[in-house]
C-alpha cells in the first residue's frame, strides 16, 4: 500500500541518510498471518534494506513460519499467547539501536518507516508513533475508532496529553525506551502500556501520520471489541492505580466519604433533636466506612512515596542506556 499522505517529513533519501549506519532491528509479532506476512516482509525489505528483520511466531495454526522465511525474515517462536507476551519476548532477545515494531497484517504503511525512523534519529526520541489515518472505511471499524478516542482521553486525561493514538501497533523505540521497558501486560493492552511507560517517564515521543488500510482477503482480526477493549480499560484502571496512587485513593476515599456522610445525617439530626441515637446499626456502618475512607487515604499516601522511588529507579535505568542521538555520533 503506497503512502498518500503528506506527513511533511524528510525527502526519502535525506531520511534513509539521517540513520545511516545505526542498526535497525524490524519486529513484528504474528499470530495465523499466513495471507499478509510475506508481503509485510518485503514491503519492509524494500523500505529498510540494511534492516534485520524479524518475526516471532505466537502459535499460528497456518503457515506464518513458513512464507516469512521464505520472505526473508528471521524467524523465532513465542509459546505464551498474547501480544504483550510477544512483545516482552522480543524487547529481552533483540539487541539494536533501532527498533521498528509493526503488525504483519499489511494494515500498517511500510513505506512511511524512514519518515518515523529519521524522526526518532533526528530529533533524538525515544519512541514515534504512526498515528493512523485510514482511507477504506472497511480498514478501521467504528467501534474500534470510538474505543480508541474513548481510551486516548483516557490517558490524556489520566496521565498526560501527548498523543492522538494510543493504540497504534506501528512505533518506532530507541535501544533505552526498549531496555527500560518492564513489558508486563499480556494481550493487546500492551499498546497502552507502551504509551504510559513513556509519559511517566517524560521521554521524548513524537507522532507522525501513516496511512492504515484494510487486511487482505483471508486474514482476520485477532482483536476482539469487547474482550479486549475491557482488558484495555482495566490496564488503563491498573496502570492509574499504580502509577498515581495518592489520586486513585483519594478517588476512592472521596467516594466513601460521600457514602459514610450520606448515612449519618439522618443518625446526626435525629440525635440533635432528640438526644437519642436510635439507628444504631446506620450509625456503626457510617463510621466504619469513614474509617475505610481514611484508611484508603493513607494507603494513597504510602503508595505514592513508594511510586516515587520506583519511577526514579526506572528513570536511573532509563538513562543508563546511550540515546540515539549519542549512539549516532559515536558511529560516525
Amino acid at each position: 500500500m503506497p503512502s498518500t499522505l503528506n506527513t511533511n517529513v524528510l525527502p526519502i533519501e535525506a531520511a534513509r541518510a539521517a540513520y545511516a549506519g545505526l542498526d535497525i532491528a524490524v519486529i513484528l509479532p504474528c499470530y495465523n498471518e499466513e495471507a499478509a506476512i510475506g508481503a509485510v516482509v518485503e514491503g519492509f525489505r524494500r523500505e529498510l534494506p540494511q534492516a534485520r528483520i524479524y518475526v516471532y511466531d505466537n502459535n499460528s495454526k497456518d503457515r506464518t513460519s513458513e512464507v516469512a522465511v521464505a520472505a526473508g525474515a528471521i524467524v523465532r517462536a513465542e509459546t505464551l499467547q498474547g501480544k504483550g507476551n510477544v512483545v516482552r519476548r522480543m524487547f529481552a532477545d533483540i539487541d539494536a539501536d533501532i527498533y521498528l515494531m509493526c503488525d504483519g497484517d499489511i494494515t500498517y504503511d511500510a513505506a512511511s518507516a524512514p519518515a518515523l525512523i529519521a524522526k526518532l534519529v533526528e530529533e533524538n526520541l525515544d519512541m514515534v508513533v504512526g498515528c493512523r489515518v485510514d482511507s477504506e472505511e472497511a480498514a478501521y471499524r467504528a467501534g474500534h475508532r470510538f474505543g480508541n478516542a474513548l481510551f486516548t482521553g483516557f490517558v490524556a486525561h489520566l496521565f498526560g496529553n501527548r498523543f492522538t493514538d494510543i493504540l497504534s501497533g506501528y512505533r518506532v523505540f530507541s535501544r533505552r525506551y526498549v531496555k527500560s521497558f518492564p513489558a508486563l501486560s499480556n494481550g493487546f493492552e500492551t499498546e497502552t502500556e507502551l504509551t504510559v511507560h513513556a509519559l511517566q517517564l517524560r521521554m521524548p515521543i513524537g507522532e507522525l501520520d501513516t496511512p492504515y488500510g484494510a487486511r487482505l482477503e483471508g486474514s482476520t482480526s485477532k482483536l476482539s471489541t469487547y474482550r479486549d477493549g475491557f482488558r484495555i480499560l482495566l490496564m488503563i484502571t491498573k496502570l492509574f492505580k499504580n502509577e498515581r496512587p495518592l489520586l486513585f485513593f483519594s478517588v476512592l476515599f472521596g467516594l466513601l466519604a460521600l457514602v459514610s456522610i450520606g448515612l449519618s445525617i439522618p443518625v446526626i439530626v435525629t440525635y440533635l433533636e432528640t438526644g437519642l441515637v436510635p439507628r444504631l446499626p446506620t450509625a456503626v456502618l457510617a463510621a466504619s466506612i469513614m474509617l475505610l475512607a481514611f484508611l484508603a487515604l493513607t494507603c494513597g499516601l504510602v503508595l505514592d512515596t513508594v511510586t516515587h522511588g520506583r519511577r526514579e529507579m526506572k528513570r536511573l535505568a532509563y538513562l543508563t542506556v546511550p540515546s540515539v542521538g549519542a549512539t549516532r555520533e559515536k558511529k560516525a
